[in-house]
C-alpha cells in the first residue's frame, strides 16, 4: 500500500508564529491540511477535513464537538505513525488537554506528524510513500 506524504512544518511557526500573522486564522488552516493529510496518508483513515475545522470553530455552540474533533485528530495521527511502522507516541487525550494551554495541541500534533515524515526522509508533499497495511 502507498500513502502520500505530507508537508513537514516548522512546530513553533505552527503553533506561535503563523497564527499570530493571520490573527488565528492560520490555525484552521492547519487543522484541515492536517486532517486531509492523513486521508491522504492513509486511505483507512475516514475523515472530513472540512468537518473537523467546523466542529472547532463553530461546535462550541454544542460544547463537545471540539473536545471530540480534537481527541480524534490525535488518533488519526497515531494511526498514521502505526502505519509508517513507528513506535505509537501521538495520544489524542495529550492533545486534548495540551489544548487548553495556549493551544499547546499544535505544536505537539505537528511534533508527532514530523515524526512520520521524518521517517520517510522528509520528501515533498504529495509524494507517495509505502505504508504498512
Amino acid at each position: 500500500m502507498t500513502g502520500l506524504a505530507g508537508k513537514d512544518r516548522n512546530i513553533w511557526l505552527v503553533w506561535l508564529g503563523w497564527p499570530i500573522l493571520t490573527l488565528g486564522v492560520y490555525t484552521f488552516v492547519w487543522y484541515y491540511k492536517v486532517n486531509r493529510e492523513a486521508r491522504e496518508f492513509d486511505e483507512r483513515i475516514e475523515v472530513d477535513p472540512f468537518v473537523s475545522v467546523m466542529a472547532i470553530l463553530v461546535g462550541w455552540l454544542l460544547i463537545v464537538p471540539p473536545f471530540v474533533s480534537m481527541y480524534r485528530t490525535g488518533t488519526r495521527i497515531a494511526r498514521m505513525q502505526r502505519a509508517a511502522g513507528l513506535d505509537v507516541t501521538c495520544n489524542g487525550w495529550i492533545g486534548m488537554v495540551l489544548w487548553f494551554f495556549a493551544g499547546l495541541s499544535a505544536l505537539y500534533y505537528q511534533y508527532e506528524l514530523n515524526r512520520v515524515w521524518t521517517n520517510y526522509g522528509t520528501p515533498e508533499p504529495g509524494t507517495p510513500v509505502p505504508i504498512k497495511a
